[in-house]
């Protein structure tokens, strides 16, 4: 890969990495609710869950939905409806001093599954794919991967890091609240281009 290429490969994985998304408004959520140590586990589901999505898709599961086009849309139901129970679960998410004692930042395991339900995962690492590694070699496919894992990570940080800052305006019930369900209807805001080819 050329110089000019890696450095275009940088860019767009800077881009689609640092631009809201379920990933970034949940890691600002959690950080706002949990705090950012809190949410470790979290960022790092997300970086790593999201570095292993692009090698399993480089290396051919992209090739199923092309010969099975109704997995695609199994996976599009399923995203729907989990990230629908994601928005419920952030509006209804406790104080940060601990009102709700059985609230729980998502865990490295949940965050690394759930990139497989993230339209916007499954857009940029077919689209990473695609136009860094068309030969699907697997030199190619891992130079992908390693330059997503490089940059997403402090990518994503950021939005718990920006979370943890509101946390300090969020010292009343209210203005909680507030951020919880503008958050949760953000994330639901974030569905429209999945849904919208079902609407036009």
């Amino acid at each position: 890969m050329t110089t000019e290429l890696l450095s275009a490969l940088a860019a767009f994985a800077l881009v689609s990495s640092i631009t809201p998304g379920p990933n970034n408004l949940m890691l600002m959520a959690s950080g706002a609710n949990f705090g950012f140590r809190r949410t470790i586990p979290h960022m790092l589901g997300v970086g790593i869950g999201f570095t292993v999505m692009i090698v399993l898709v480089g290396v051919g599961l992209v090739q199923v939905f092309e010969r099975v086009p109704y997995a695609y849309e199994a996976l599009t139901v399923a995203s729907v409806l989990y990230l629908s129970w994601l928005a419920w679960k952030i509006a209804h998410a406790g104080a940060p001093s601990g009102a709700d004692p059985d609230a729980r930042p998502i865990t490295f395991l949940q965050a690394a599954a759930f990139q497989w339900v993230n339209p916007k995962a499954w857009t940029m690492s077919v689209g990473a794919v695609t136009l860094y590694a068309p030969g699907h070699t697997l030199w190619a496919v891992g130079l992908v991967a390693l330059v997503f894992g490089v940059i997403n990570l402090p990518s994503v940080s950021l939005w718990t890091v920006l979370g943890q800052q509101v946390r300090r305006l969020l010292t009343s019930p209210a203005r909680l609240t507030a951020f919880n369900w503008s958050m949760a209807a953000l994330l639901l805001a974030s569905l429209w281009p999945v849904l919208r080819p079902y609407f036009t």
